[in-house]
């Protein structure tokens, strides 16, 4: 029996991101050190599915995930969609997201 594996082309012009920042009051402590709270960013595509994902914390701490770089120690790209309807009051602009990510 031969085996095949069907590709499908992704075009981007039609998948809809959407960008969200979303604070949580949780602090993080990790190994005696206070990161203290988090500012969530997220891109998703139309569906909500997380596509890239950055945790900024008080302390000036920074973790990115995304396809290229899906976990470290520390955490990892979320492997759930997010509820668009609940974030819609966090969306922010392109540009915002954009901004943060290459810091």
């Amino acid at each position: 029996m031969i085996m095949t594996r069907r590709y499908s082309v992704i075009n981007h012009n039609l998948i809809t991101m959407h960008y969200y920042k979303r604070h949580f009051e949780e602090i993080r402590i990790e190994k005696s050190e206070l990161w203290g709270t988090c500012d969530f960013y997220f891109e998703t595509d139309q569906n909500g599915e997380v596509l890239r994902q950055m945790e900024i914390y008080e302390n000036g701490k920074q973790l990115k995930y995304s396809e290229e770089m899906i976990e470290d120690e520390f955490g990892f790209l979320t492997d759930q969609p997010i509820d668009l309807l609940e974030f819609e009051a966090f969306a922010i602009d392109k540009n915002d997201f954009e901004d943060e990510w290459k810091r």
